[in-house]
Parts: C-alpha cells; sequence; structure tokens
C-alpha cells in the first residue's frame, strides 16, 4: 500500500488571553490502517470555529477539554482512501470530527460520521452552510427562536457562518431580518448580497442606537453569537414573550478572568420580563441531521441561501489562521483546504 503521511496539529500550550500559535504543534508521523469494518478518511476541508477554543481552557464546559498532545478538534469533510467497509467504498465523501489532521481511521458508528452527497451543494459546505454552522443556525433558530411572519429578527456576527444563515432563514419565514456586524463592508454585504432588511455595524460610536432606530417594533428573537455591547444594546429591545437562542459569546472567549464577564444568563436575568433563553449545542438534534443537511442544500439550490468563504490553504497554516475568528478577518465560513 501506498504510504502516507499523517500531518496533525496538536494542543502545545494552554492559551492566556488572544491564542497564540505557539500554543499549537505540528507533528508528522505514518499515517494510521484501518481495522476490520472501517475505513481510512484523508481531509479535503477542516473548519475552523471560535467553540474550539474554549476547548483550549482546562475548564469543563459543555464537552470536556483538550489534553496537552491532543489533536485539535474539529469537522472535516474527507474521501475514504482505505476500506474495509462495503458501506463506505472508496471515494466516498463524509463529514466527521477527525480535527487537525490529514488522516483519521473511522468505523461507521463514529459519532457524526455521516456521507456526504456532491449533488447536494459543494462538498465544502458540509463543514459550512450544509453542516455544523448551517445546523447550528437551523436548529437554533427554528427549534428555539421560533420565529413567526412579521416578527423581528437580531442577530450578531451577521456575516459569520452561523450567522449568516439565521438571517436568510428568517427571511424564509417571513420575518425582519437584522444583523449586527463588524465594518462597512460586512454590512453592505449583508444586506445586498444575503438580503437582510437591515444591518448596523457594532464599531459606530452610536451603534445602540442606530440598532435601535432599525427595530421600531422592538426584537422578538435575537440569536446571540457575541454578548459583549452587542448583547447589550439588544436586551432593552426585547419584546415580552421574546426568545433568545445562545449559541456563544465569543466577546469573552479570550478573556482572562471569566469572572469578570457578564454572561448572557446574567444581563438577559437582569430584565424587567426575561426572554425565553437557554445556551444550545447542535447535537441535541442529531438525529435530524441528514434532513437539515438536505433542506439547507435545496435552499441554496434554490438560491434562497446564499454563502461566502474565507478559505486558507494548507494544514500547517491552521493556527495562524484559526486568530483571524477572533480579530474579525474571515468573511463568512472560514476553513483550511487541506488536499
Amino acid at each position: 500500500m501506498t504510504d502516507r503521511t499523517n500531518v496533525k496539529v496538536v494542543l502545545k500550550s494552554r492559551p492566556e488571553g488572544m491564542v497564540q500559535e505557539e500554543n499549537f504543534e505540528i507533528i508528522s508521523e505514518p499515517a494510521p490502517r484501518p481495522g476490520a469494518n472501517q475505513m481510512l478518511v484523508k481531509t479535503l476541508w477542516l473548519s475552523l470555529d471560535p467553540y474550539m477554543r474554549g476547548r483550549m481552557a482546562d475548564r469543563e464546559s459543555y464537552a470536556k477539554p483538550l489534553q496537552i498532545g491532543e489533536v485539535m478538534t474539529g469537522g472535516i469533510v474527507g474521501e475514504v482512501v482505505e476500506s474495509n467497509n462495503a458501506e463506505f467504498a472508496v471515494g466516498t465523501i463524509v463529514s466527521a470530527m477527525h480535527g487537525w489532521q490529514s488522516y483519521a481511521v473511522a468505523g461507521p458508528d463514529d459519532h457524526r460520521l455521516f456521507k456526504v452527497d456532491p449533488d447536494l451543494a459543494p462538498i465544502s459546505t458540509a463543514v459550512g452552510t450544509t453542516g455544523m454552522p448551517g445546523q447550528t443556525a437551523y436548529f437554533g433558530l427554528l427549534k428555539l427562536g421560533k420565529p413567526q411572519p412579521g416578527e423581528t429578527v437580531v442577530v450578531s456576527a451577521a456575516s459569520g457562518a452561523v450567522g449568516s444563515v439565521v438571517g436568510q432563514i428568517a427571511k424564509i419565514k417571513g420575518c425582519r431580518a437584522v444583523g449586527v456586524a463588524g465594518g462597512a463592508e460586512k454590512c453592505r454585504y449583508v444586506v445586498e448580497e444575503l438580503g437582510f432588511d437591515a444591518c448596523v455595524d457594532y464599531k459606530a460610536a452610536d451603534f445602540a442606537a442606530q440598532l435601535a432606530a432599525e427595530c421600531p417594533d422592538g426584537v422578538d428573537v435575537y440569536f446571540e453569537n457575541v454578548g459583549g455591547i452587542v448583547l447589550d444594546a439588544v436586551a432593552p429591545l426585547l419584546n415580552k414573550g421574546a426568545r433568545v437562542p445562545v449559541c456563544g459569546f465569543i466577546s469573552a472567549y479570550n478573556a482572562t478572568n471569566m469572572a469578570e464577564v457578564k454572561t448572557p444568563e446574567m444581563v438577559l436575568g437582569a430584565l424587567p420580563h426575561p426572554p425565553e433563553s437557554r445556551f444550545f449545542i447542535v447535537t441535541e438534534w442529531i438525529e435530524e441531521f441528514e434532513a437539515s443537511a438536505e433542506q439547507l442544500g435545496n435552499w441554496i439550490k434554490e438560491g434562497k441561501l446564499k454563502y461566502r468563504e474565507t478559505v486558507v490553504e494548507g494544514l500547517e497554516n491552521a493556527p495562524t489562521a484559526f486568530k483571524m475568528l477572533f480579530t474579525g478577518e474571515n468573511f463568512g465560513k472560514l476553513m483550511i483546504k487541506v488536499a
């Protein structure tokens, strides 16, 4: 068989504040071999997502922290290059949670291993709009946000992989979609290309006033991605009976003292009429993943769902690219083209 080298990125040290390249180590070793009923998957695309920063910290969350020396977690799209399983022939495209490495052994019962239909949408979207980020938007908005026609839906990080899909689904459901993004270019993209009704630049000096002006009837659904000043501006606008799905609050992910961070629960709980709100993770609806991917793919085909990708070439560049998530340099879905 062909000798294959597995390049992998592991956690070398835990970040203090902003993540740095020296927190990672790149290792090369022989690729593993599949055993009985297993297959070897070659990574083609690697997703970079904000939640990975939390997994680098030594604190308990919804998932256990990464250990020093462990391969960085992450979703991938890959191709089966060796197979001892009749259900996954060589050439099959799959999505999985194989992390920051060029090869991985997979079994048919692996958690979050799915076949990818190349005819549904470009396969890169399986770690983007039809994959975990798109599904996070889909389930968070529809299951927890429960948008109704005519309601106002506000989403932070509106030009990003999750927020961009939230706003477009809100429009599909007949809502007024108001985005929050950083900078004029991103706001223009959100309105002119994605079709939101409005987008407000959180960097503007009068951000809170601008947001209030774009939500004259208040806010019925707020999809929370960032926390911080955005949450502070949205909270007073929430109508009685509002719903707030909490996907994350990236503004605090590099905080050195979490005790000083105002969480969404703190801000929302202090309101006269606290909204229906909770943190969620996309795997709560894992049994519906395939159906949701098909729906998202069909919306892409119908022209109702648009997306943008920021592609960085080479697994060795993943540590540097990862920082883009926290500086706002990426536009849309950030991913690594591995092969």
